[in-house]
């Protein structure tokens, strides 16, 4: 049951990133080289995926989710996360949504979950700013009048 679950998730995802990739090599110039990175990847760990479960796989079944309510908060918090990049920006939304995550989860250790939040802001601009020059959605503290 357990190798059927991920064969058919590691195909679902490989279909996505192939779909996403397939779509950004249409965009003109620059702008889908992110966007092919990110499906080609998909791709290949969905396909990993998939080949690892068929190989290795346990036989034995196991739940849909392990921890629903955590499930079902993670949707909720990522789908409030999209609604709130437009209001907010995105780096004002990621930092909130990084910060609050692992918080909903359990994580109780106040530094690390700063400090994630933190080193993953400055990723974020530093590939999106610095890397590859891509405007990102602008911050409610920096929007003209």
């Amino acid at each position: 049951m357990e190798r059927r679950q991920d064969v058919v998730l590691g195909l679902v995802l490989a279909a996505l990133g192939g779909f996403a990739g397939l779509e950004a090599s249409g965009y003109r110039g620059a702008s889908g080289h992110y966007p092919l990175a990110l499906g080609i990847v998909l791709a290949a760990l969905g396909l990993a995926l998939a080949v690892r479960a068929a190989v290795r796989g346990s036989r034995k079944p196991r739940p849909l989710a392990i921890h629903a309510p955590r499930l079902i908060g993670t949707s909720a918090m990522g789908a409030a996360y999209l609604a709130l990049v437009p209001v907010l920006g995105f780096y004002t939304a990621s930092a909130l949504a990084v910060a609050t995550m692992p918080v909903a989860l359990g994580l109780r250790r106040p530094v690390l979950v700063a400090l994630g939040t933190i080193i993953f802001t400055a990723a974020v601009w530093l590939v999106f700013s610095m890397v590859l020059n891509k405007p990102l959605p602008p911050e409610i503290w920096f929007r003209p009048g």
